[in-house]
């Protein structure tokens, strides 16, 4: 899943060069945000849409909120990471540890139980963390 997270990462950095006009260099760059809790329903009904909505850290002034980067790594399980993009023309960054809640919109295709799994950080040994939440399907 990190090689997932970095190949996304590197991706995006290239397309999104930042938007000066005048030089080459960025004003920003994307990271990975920690997701500290989400909401999901008891189970699913077959064939629904359902907003699933996820809290993450915000951890200072410079970041934004960009978006989900939601990969099918299997049939029915999900990796679900947080996008920030940091600023990096603002002189005065300061650390502002904020908790925010973000939300996307999820289509049950399968009739099999989904698993999510949430970013929240790495471990002391640079490996990615997440944490689960299997939610079955109903017919």
């Amino acid at each position: 899943m990190r090689k997932k997270i970095m190949a996304f990462m590197a991706f995006v950095a290239l397309i999104g060069n930042g938007c000066s006009l005048d030089d080459d260099s960025p004003n920003f760059h994307f990271t990975v945000l920690e997701i500290v809790d989400a909401e999901l329903p008891e189970s699913f009904d077959f064939n629904e849409t359902y907003e699933i909505s996820v809290n993450y850290i915000k951890p200072n002034n410079c970041t934004n909120y960009e978006g989900f980067d939601v990969v099918k790594d299997s049939l029915t399980v999900r990796s679900v990471v947080a996008i920030g993009s940091v600023r990096l023309d603002v002189e005065n960054c300061f650390e502002e540890i904020t908790e925010q809640t973000a939300s996307f919109n999820f289509k049950v295709i399968y009739k099999d139980p989904y698993t999510f799994k949430f970013y929240t950080g790495e471990n002391s040994a640079g490996d990615a963390e997440f944490f689960e939440v299997v939610v079955p399907v109903n017919e």
